[in-house]
């Protein structure tokens, strides 16, 4: 038997991926593929031209962003599909 930890992401991710992209689905993806403790602190948007724009509340949090960004691409694609995410731009608010 597997583990319903291990499902349940495959399986939310393919009810979520056909969904129309817009600002909502961004937010549960991003949410999702990031935890709790750095949904809390970050914000992302995806424009048009498939830059996704990560602002952090602290720089202790974009560089834990910038750290992880290769898994949080990796979920954000399972979210969001291959090749939504062109470029990604990250920076704190001062």
């Amino acid at each position: 038997m597997v583990p319903a930890h291990r499902v349940l992401p495959g399986l939310i991710a393919s009810l979520v991926r056909p969904a129309p992209l817009c600002d909502e689905k961004v937010s549960f993806a991003w949410r999702t593929s990031v935890g709790t403790a750095m949904a809390r602190a970050t914000r992302a948007r995806l424009r048009p031209d498939g830059l996704l724009q990560v602002t952090a509340d602290t720089p202790a949090w974009t560089r834990e962003v910038e750290r992880s960004l290769g898994l949080i691409r990796s979920r954000l694609e399972a979210f969001l599909g291959p090749d939504v995410i062109q470029r990604v731009e990250i920076h704190h608010h001062d």
